[in-house]
């Protein structure tokens, strides 16, 4: 029986499963040692209950159940040591995960499971940073999490059949639709966003057309919901940079970064985060009516 879940990391995705988890019933603790960034992710959490409210996507009492039911703590070790459930959203980074992934297993009690919130890397090796693979799952959650209805959970090489369905049932729980599939570089969203993603800016590259006329083209002629650079910035070109480096690798050379992709991040257009990406988001404030 899982009530308490620890998420390991307060950035973007941290803090939307934060929330979805806290709206569920489930007891969270968010966990950073990045004191600035964990006072961030309580602000912006707030503000999403707030725009939750004003819309009537939760009542006032979810909301006063919610915010009791969500803590913010920079000792993962302390926080592990109560887990049911440690929901890892650090950087896509395989030294960082295995140092997370380490201290959960020193801390956490045997009957605690592992999840890793990758939209890339393999939860079988991940759970080979800690010694209960049976326990170990990945949980991808997208960006942003409180809006978007799906849950990709990926069974590792060792996952028990318990193990997905009880994750499973944590999504289910947090209002995620699910799909539960086999471990393979990329899972399903990601190949398929990171070609389209990739093809975009060598369409950019080549002087197809405006950024504005190729996101306009795929959102209205192939009815997706937002433009190829508009996600990317959504998600940040570094992250983006980061998957198809990494599926590059396993996957092959339709994977290969378009140099363009390459630098932008080398000079620090990474996206919304960073206030320019292939959009300009500084004059953003000033056409914000609501």
């Amino acid at each position: 029986m899982i009530n308490r879940i620890v998420i390991v990391g307060s950035g973007v995705m941290g803090r939307g499963i934060a929330y979805v988890g806290a709206v569920g019933g489930y007891v969270v603790t968010v966990v950073d040692n990045n004191y600035s960034t964990l006072q961030n992710a309580k602000e912006e959490i707030d503000q999403i209950f707030e725009k939750s409210l004003v819309r009537g996507k939760i009542s006032s009492d979810q909301a006063e159940q919610a915010r009791r039911n969500l803590s913010y703590e920079s000792d993962l070790a302390k926080a592990a040591g109560i887990a049911d459930l440690i929901i890892e959203a650090v950087p896509e980074k395989t030294a960082i995960k295995k140092m997370v992934f380490e201290t959960m297993e020193e801390h956490a009690p045997s009957h605690c499971y592992f999840a890793t919130n990758t939209s890339t890397m393999s939860p079988t090796e991940i759970a080979s940073f800690a010694k209960r693979p049976e326990k170990t799952i990945a949980m991808h959650f997208f960006n942003p999490v409180h809006k978007m209805p799906l849950v990709e959970i990926v069974r590792g090489l060792e996952t028990s059949n318990e193990t997905a369905e009880t994750i499973r049932e944590v999504a289910i729980k947090m209002g995620k639709e699910t799909v539960v599939i086999n471990e393979f570089p990329g899972f399903v969203t990601s190949r398929i966003s990171a070609l389209v993603g990739n093809e975009a800016f060598y369409m950019l590259q080549e002087g197809l057309g405006t950024p504005e006329e190729i996101d306009k083209a795929i959102k209205l002629g192939l009815n997706y919901p937002m433009g190829p650079f508009e996600l990317v910035d959504l998600v940040g070109l570094d992250t983006r940079l980061n998957n198809l480096n990494y599926l590059h690798e396993k996957l092959g050379e339709k994977y290969r970064p378009a140099p363009l992709l390459e630098q932008y991040v080398k000079a620090g257009r990474l996206g919304r985060k960073s206030g320019k990406g292939i959009y300009d988001y500084t004059k953003e404030e000033e056409l914000v009516t609501e």
